[in-house]
């Protein structure tokens, strides 16, 4: 068996920021549209008036203050109100594989080896533009890489399972190095026309490299990974292929993000926090002594009261990686982010966790120590 570690990490970026002022008036002319063109139906109580949103409220029950997407022009069109991608042909690059490929090679540029290395390619992410063939394998052939790829999907817990598959993998000798990318548009299943969730996402890909111990020049020992799922309604999207064999269910409002916010937080929050720290324990490490804290960038609630769970305090600044104002929620990407941006302090044999959590519910915990 070989000892797996974090060699290298890649961030792309999007090249359009969305901030909550623009959101809010696109939002805000739709609703005063919608109110408008059915005002009889409303005064005589047939449907609700659409409440508008605000920055204050979005900033208050999320903590985002912008995020970056693919395209701009459709969100904040009150008449489109989704992100305007034209679909590729077959014989281009497809979109998500063109984002995993830019982060991947910022990872394999900061890893300082060659591709040749790189046995096996993990897609994990939560928003798949297809079913097949696997972006994970177009990913390998446009980064000219040997072996096998796959995709996988765990929602916003994706990254921390495909980094637990990839070390997996070195460990048991199926690859020496692996590369996981976690592309995210999810603005494309952002219902932008509810209130209560269009402003939760961002678009943008990342990238881990994992490889033996033996290898690595540098980075980060895989101290233990630790995986959970539950079963949950609470957070879902039902879009897939078999929406077609219903028709009348195609346009349903289920065909997007939809979640119950309140129960997620109240279930979420003691499930992640009690995983943590039983994980820490069985590893004899003491979750208050961590350095620092990467977790999914789901709300600024969330991880502020996960935070002080675990530290068994109020956290100080920069020990709990905030993102999410910047980039909203991404998904599987925002825990890898947060780690991404906030290392380069970290002496040798500093620890840390990387964290995620989400839909499923699933939620995976990966404790580092700086080598």
């Amino acid at each position: 068996m070989h000892q797996a570690v974090i060699a290298a990490t890649g961030l792309y970026t999007p090249p359009h920021s969305l901030s909550n002022t623009e959101l809010v008036q696109t939002f805000n002319a739709y609703v005063e549209r919608f109110n408008a063109a059915n005002a009889e139906a409303i005064a005589a109580g047939e449907i609700a008036a659409l409440t508008p949103s605000s920055v204050e409220f979005i900033e208050k029950a999320s903590g985002i203050k912008s995020r970056f997407v693919m395209n701009k022009s459709g969100l904040v069109d009150p008449d489109v109100m989704r992100p305007d991608l034209p679909e590729r042909s077959n014989e281009e690059i497809s979109i998500l594989a063109e984002m995993a490929v830019e982060a991947a090679k910022e990872a394999i540029a900061r890893w300082g080896k060659d591709v040749s290395q790189i046995g096996a390619v993990i897609c994990a992410a939560s928003n798949m533009q297809r079913a097949y063939p696997a972006m994970a394998i177009e990913v390998q052939q446009a980064l000219g890489i040997e072996g096998f790829a796959f995709d996988m999907n765990v929602a916003c817990s994706s990254a921390t399972f495909g980094i637990k598959t990839a070390a997996d993998f070195v460990a048991s000798g199926s690859a020496r190095a692996v590369l996981m990318v976690n592309p995210e548009i999810c603005s494309g299943h952002l219902n932008f026309r509810d209130r209560d969730s269009h402003f939760i996402f961002g678009d943008v890909a990342t990238a881990v490299i994992v490889e033996r111990e033996e290898d690595a020049t540098d980075g980060w020992e895989i101290l233990g990974t630790r995986l959970k799922t539950q079963f949950s309604n609470n957070i879902r999207n039902n879009f897939g292929f078999l929406n077609r064999a219903a028709p009348e269910g195609i346009g349903a409002s289920d065909k997007l993000f939809v979640q119950e916010g309140r129960k997620v937080f109240r279930e979420v929050v003691p499930m992640v926090a009690e995983m943590i720290v039983q994980h820490a324990g069985d590893l004899g490490l003491d979750p208050t002594a961590l350095k620092r804290l990467w977790l999914h960038q789901a709300n600024i609630n969330m991880n502020e009261l996960i935070g002080k769970r675990v530290l068994g305090r109020e956290p100080a600044p920069g020990e709990n990686v905030i993102i999410l104002d910047e980039y909203a929620n991404t998904s599987s990407a925002g825990s890898i982010i947060a780690f991404h941006k906030a290392n380069d302090d970290f002496a040798i044999g500093d620890t840390g966790l990387i964290c995620s959590f989400g839909a499923g519910y699933s939620a995976g915990t990966v404790f580092v120590r700086k080598r």
